[in-house]
């Protein structure tokens, strides 16, 4: 048993009947108890205003921090958007919404504000929240608490099995969440997903408090819910499956302009990109400049199943590339506003590549101390920048450095000292 485990099995831990276990924690030392059913049972979808109302009088009145989650239909429909909410409090017990139903959640988030949310990856659900209204201003990351904690495993099954001794039942997470009526097993699945959240949050907690961790993870969890909105991505075309092989400026037009075109299409018949045309397709289609639909229907992506009219919709966007003049054609590669890739270094800047290899050294070894994975200690990317333009080698400097690159306090306090060694040695 861990020292997370047993201060899990320390806790009053509630069961799928309601009560604490006969034996608190036996769960946890030995075979995990399968959470089948949630403790209420599966409540109703609400997606209705009346409903919403009286969930939001609800959970106004409950107490302690509030367990968030959100389903998305990734594969299946364009963009990110929520197709199920579950929250569960204590004394409003567990709420599923429907948030095409009931688009604006405003409410629900005004009702909520001050309240700490406790969220499993929150950066993946944070985006698909704000758009319907629901942003924190205080939050607890249940897996990133596990990485700082030094967890193996942080998957959302894992850490409850590992430290509460229960097992969830994961077999839905990739499905259609856009299906209406919700089956009802997935509804017993998504009710299940926010069952133990607090739990997990108060023994991870007491866990990171034990290992003197937890200030480290009160001021991550406050870096996340104060983030501002990420910036749209500039040029997502270039991030295509298999970009690497296309290399002549034509040839990245039509990549481009089928992409383009591609994502108009998803968009409009509101269906993931990949089910209108695959990455692999477009790549084929840049790389074998087809002159004509017949030519562009022996590819691979464009068989016997894919439509006159499909495919002269997608030959029309090779013609517009193969048209374009030189000076429209995109420039291979991005423009690099940060160092350039670390295989570079050697042969760009060899003092700038043997700051990098001592500086990756000094925070792998400090990460291995502390338990917890390289990139939550230090981004790479904030390593990379300080050892291509590097500061005096003297604490004070390299600490601006880094909280001018977004370190937050502890990473600059733990980290500052092994990077100026680094610094030190490569400049000596």
């Amino acid at each position: 048993m861990t020292d997370a485990q047993e201060t899990a099995a320390d806790s009053s831990l509630r069961t799928t009947g309601g009560t604490p276990p006969d034996d608190a924690g036996s769960s946890v030392a030995g075979a995990p108890t399968p959470l089948l059913e949630p403790r209420e049972g599966i409540p109703p979808v609400i997606a209705d205003g009346t409903s919403l109302a009286d969930a939001i009088a609800a959970f106004a009145a409950g107490s302690g921090p509030v367990a968030v989650d959100a389903e998305r239909a990734s594969g299946y429909r364009y963009g990110q958007r929520a197709y199920l909410v579950q929250l569960r409090r204590e004394g409003a017990g567990t709420a599923l919404i429907d948030p095409v139903a009931c688009p604006d959640l405003s409410g629900l988030g005004s009702a909520l504000s001050g309240v700490e949310w406790d969220l499993h990856a929150a950066t993946q659900d944070l985006p698909c929240l704000r758009e319907i209204g629901m942003v924190p201003s205080r939050l607890f990351d249940t897996e990133l608490a596990g990485r700082l904690a030094g967890f193996p495993r942080v998957g959302l099954g894992a850490m409850v099995e590992n430290v509460l001794g229960f097992v969830l039942e994961k077999g839905h997470s990739a499905v259609d969440w856009s299906t209406r009526p919700l089956p009802d097993p997935w509804l017993r699945y998504a009710a299940l997903d926010v069952e133990l959240l607090v739990d997990l949050r108060d023994a991870l907690e007491k866990e990171l408090d034990r290992q003197g961790k937890l200030e480290w993870a009160l001021q991550e969890f406050d870096a996340i819910a104060t983030a501002p909105p990420a910036e749209p991505r500039k040029d997502p075309w270039r991030r295509t499956s298999g970009m690497h092989k296309v290399r002549r400026r034509r040839q990245l037009a039509i990549v481009r302009e089928l992409w383009q075109t591609r994502d108009r299409i998803a968009q409009r018949r509101d269906v993931s990109p990949g089910k209108v045309l695959s990455d692999a397709a477009i790549v084929e289609a840049a790389l074998a400049l087809p002159s004509n639909v017949h030519a562009l229907s022996a590819l691979n992506g464009f068989g016997h199943r894919t439509g006159r009219r499909q495919l002269e919709q997608w030959q029309a966007a090779v013609d517009r590339a193969k048209a374009l003049p030189e000076t429209a054609l995109p420039q291979p590669g991005q423009p690099v506003t940060g160092p350039p890739p670390p295989r570079a270094w050697a042969d760009k800047d060899p003092a700038a590549a043997a700051r990098l290899s001592a500086a990756r050294a000094e925070v792998s070894a400090l990460a291995e101390r502390l338990n917890m994975p390289q990139e939550n200690l230090i981004s790479p990317e904030t390593v990379r920048r300080l050892c291509w333009e590097p500061p005096a080698a003297e604490a004070e400097s390299v600490a601006v450095a880094l909280t001018g690159y977004g370190a937050r306090p502890w990473q600059v306090e733990l980290v500052t000292p092994v990077l100026v060694d680094a610094l030190m040695k490569k400049s000596a």
